[in-house]
């Protein structure tokens, strides 16, 4: 089992940034693929990035690409997701995510899932 705990989120004003933190503890995170996905409200929840495991590389969202990257760093067992350019459409509730799989062209999430954190950005 793996329990992730994010961290990071605010309020910010439009064009500014914020860096969000997945802390996981209970077994390490070399073998998952990580991600962030998010939920505004109203919405469905969808897919922000991935950190693919090993070499694997990342991937994102068109909506988020050029703006926001993530990273991990498996010898803290943590994700990253740093957000710069923000936007008012970035206003959502940011999850992190564990053991994320592709299918189709499109990712989708795993079991394990933090309790979230909520970021607002202001026009």
């Amino acid at each position: 089992q793996v329990q992730l705990v994010e961290s990071g989120g605010g309020l910010v004003q439009a064009g500014g940034s914020l860096r969000l933190s997945c802390a996981a503890s209970g077994r390490s995170i070399v073998g998952y693929n990580m991600a962030w996905f998010r939920q505004a409200p109203g919405k469905e929840r969808e897919f922000v990035a991935v950190r693919v495991m090993g070499n694997g590389g990342t991937h994102y969202a068109d909506s988020v690409k050029g703006r926001f990257t993530i990273s991990r760093d498996n010898t803290v067992n943590t994700v990253y997701l740093q957000m710069n350019s923000l936007e008012p459409e970035d206003t959502a509730v940011h999850y992190c995510n564990a053991d994320t799989e592709p299918s189709g062209g499109r990712w989708y999430p795993g079991n394990y899932w933090g309790r979230g954190t909520q970021v607002i950005v202001s026009s």
